[in-house]
């Protein structure tokens, strides 16, 4: 077991499932967590998501539901059907859809997490005024997380840059996830508000989403086990 694998949870930001299938391979004894996004699971569909629960990974189903709430219920709970660890919501989908998705788990014993997602990763203040989202992104993350702890969520998608805030201002011990997560000397791609995985931890994040950086390395396992190896430094 690789330490502090437990943590990161490695995007699988693929178009397709054959690469993917190929990474899980590499990445079976590791002990870290696979997330399966839009793109991927648009193409390979749920049998993928099967296949890696089978194999003893925990997923990610990373499909931010945003829809009237009796859709984004039957949605999650076709997701905790197929065995997932944890599925995302947008929290911008409000209050009643929030409460929707939360009783629509309440039946199973072991429910996946429910997190809500914030605000993008790839988006900054000037965005939010474009949307008409008004304050500064940081007001509106933490509406956000109000909101999803008023309505009895597990967790929230959010920047490591909130981090500090959130558990500041949120009495609640939410999960949070932090995609954004660039090791030293990795380039940003579209994310804008990054932070290295040792920062992100220091701030009080719990899990790590971490894609390119693993996917696109000459050696995956290899890049996994110095990210691990650097949490414990």
């Amino acid at each position: 077991m690789v330490n502090n694998a437990t943590s990161l949870i490695i995007a699988l930001d693929y178009p397709d499932a054959k690469p993917a299938l190929a990474l899980a391979e590499q990445l079976k004894a590791s002990g870290c967590r696979l997330k399966v996004g839009m793109e991927l699971f648009t193409h390979a569909g749920p049998h993928l998501v099967e296949k890696l629960v089978n194999q003893g990974f925990d997923v990610f189903l990373d499909l931010k539901f945003h829809d009237i709430p009796n859709t984004v219920a039957g949605a999650v709970k076709a997701a905790a059907e197929l065995g997932v660890w944890m599925v995302n919501v947008h929290a911008l989908g409000g209050r009643d859809m929030l409460i929707a998705a939360r009783e629509a788990l309440a039946g199973y014993p072991q429910r996946p997490l429910l997190i809500a997602v914030s605000i993008l990763t790839s988006l900054e203040t000037a965005d939010l005024y474009g949307m008409g989202l008004h304050g500064s992104l940081t007001d509106n993350v933490l509406r956000l997380a109000r909101l999803t702890e008023a309505n009895g969520l597990d967790g929230l998608v959010c920047s490591p840059h909130e981090i500090s805030l959130i558990r500041q201002s949120i009495s609640t011990p939410l999960q949070l996830v932090t995609p954004g997560i660039r090791p030293q000397q990795s380039q940003q791609d579209d994310q804008k508000r990054t932070m290295t995985p040792q920062e992100a931890l220091q701030q009080g994040a719990n899990y790590l989403v971490i894609g390119r950086p693993i996917t696109r390395a000459p050696d995956p396992l290899q890049a996994l086990h110095a990210i691990s190896q650097s949490l414990t430094v």
